[in-house]
């Protein structure tokens, strides 16, 4: 008896780990702002590729408890109050000068899956005028991997996404696409810290850049023998 309920412990233990991997927490705002005008952000958690976004009361330990940063072309940095809605956490920002703005989320969930760590992190930019060009080094989340350019894209038109890892090109890391469409792609960074791709379908895609290491310490009172990132960032592409 015990040893079936040491196994049935064991089996539900990596189920979770297995839900907490495939989940993400994503942030949804339109990629143009306009100057003196309200702009609406969106954060959402769940599995994009399948549609699904959770109840924030189903959100992964206290995932809910992140903080959402604003990052202005003049390098200021301006913490933004995030309301709850029934599947997501809302925010607003009013642009009052041009170029791009950074929307920045990086939370380390405060339980462990198993024996594992994790940290959930999401990017969006949004440009104001002319300029579109993302620095990906000036982004301050760990990791992270975002398209070179804050636009619409179109369909069959190359996007190139600029991956980092500790401020570094994510050399051998794995960044998957997921589609509007339900699909997804694993792609592997270049040298100098690229992917490129071609979006077959119209709507909004997600990018998420993982990093697993396996390495020993504490968090909150409880050891750990692993580590795990998430990143992402979305764009949209039209006809």
């Amino acid at each position: 008896m015990n040893y079936l309920k040491s196994l049935l412990i064991v089996l539900l233990t990596a189920m979770g780990t297995n839900q907490v991997f495939a989940h993400a927490l994503w942030i949804e705002t339109d990629v143009n702002g306009k100057l003196n005008a309200k702009h609406e952000v969106k954060i959402f958690y769940g599995e994009y590729v399948a549609n699904e976004r959770d109840s924030v009361q189903k959100w992964y330990s206290d995932v809910r408890d992140f903080t959402l940063w604003l990052t202005t072309p003049k390098n200021e940095k301006i913490k933004l109050e995030t309301k709850a809605g029934a599947n997501y956490y809302g925010a607003n920002f009013t642009p009052t000068q041009e170029g791009v703005y950074l929307l920045t989320v990086v939370h380390e969930a405060k339980e462990l899956g198993g024996t594992t760590k994790y940290e959930f992190s999401s990017v969006a930019p949004v440009a104001v005028g002319k300029n579109a060009v993302i620095s990906g080094s000036a982004i301050a989340n760990p990791l992270h991997a975002i398209a070179t350019e804050a636009k619409v894209y179109k369909v069959n038109s190359a996007v190139k996404v600029n991956a980092y890892l500790n401020g570094t090109a994510a050399q051998g890391k794995t960044v998957t696409v997921f589609s509007p469409e339900g699909w997804s792609k694993d792609f592997t960074v270049s040298a100098d810290g690229t992917i490129e791709f071609l979006p077959l379908w119209p709507g909004r895609y997600v990018l998420e850049a993982s990093n697993y290491e396996e390495k020993s310490g504490q968090h909150n009172g409880k050891a750990y023998t692993a580590a795990w990132q998430g990143a992402t960032s979305s764009f949209v592409v039209s006809k």
